[in-house]
């Protein structure tokens, strides 16, 4: 039973980062990655780029990271708070039934 609550409210908590992820990381994590490959792609081929396709391959690359590390982020961050939620609410339960039983 105890494993069972923390890792529902983990469930709900990575849920809840996933919708997060979909409203608010989504679009800064391709900004910032893409920013970051137009930056890397800069100092291996020079500016202004040219449109190559290693260079593109660079930036979508770099965007798609970006995306990935903003997703992993934001879900680990959410599915740990519910977990300690679940943790917390496993110890008041605890402390319920040990008053019940008679302190034992």
């Amino acid at each position: 039973m105890n494993t069972t609550l923390s890792r529902k409210t983990a469930y709900i908590g990575a849920g809840a980062g996933m919708v997060l992820f979909a409203i608010f990381g989504l679009l800064p994590g391709s900004l910032l990655g893409g920013a970051a490959g137009i930056k890397l792609a800069g100092m291996v081929f020079g500016l202004p780029l040219d449109p190559g396709i290693i260079s593109r391959a660079i930036v979508l690359a770099s965007m798609l990271v970006g995306v990935m590390v903003s997703g992993i982020a934001m879900i680990t961050a959410t599915a740990t708070a519910g977990w300690l939620v679940g943790r917390l609410l496993e110890g008041g339960h605890a402390s319920e039934k040990t008053a019940i039983a008679g302190g034992k």
